[in-house]
């Protein structure tokens, strides 16, 4: 739980979804959130059928938000027309 949660809130980090410690605003990195991202998947992809019911929701949960979230943010980052 400990990895997942860290992982996901670095992907959340990267794309500016959340605030930095004093509250300022951090520029997305599209590049690196979707490598996080990635890496959980790679998590999850590795270690089916040997986690809890409770352990794969979550994961499929987060991955679920991360990916509707990064494809927002690269909605919103990309130019017009691409």
């Amino acid at each position: 739980d400990t990895l997942v949660s860290y992982l996901s809130t670095t992907a959340m980090f990267q794309m500016g979804l959340l605030a930095g410690p004093g509250g300022e605003r951090i520029p997305p990195d599209l590049v690196n959130a979707r490598r996080t991202i990635d890496l959980l998947d790679v998590l999850q992809e590795k270690t089916q059928g040997n986690l809890t019911a409770e352990e794969a929701k979550l994961l499929d949960d987060i991955l679920y938000e991360l990916r509707m979230s990064y494809v927002e943010m690269e909605k919103r980052v990309s130019p017009r027309g691409k």
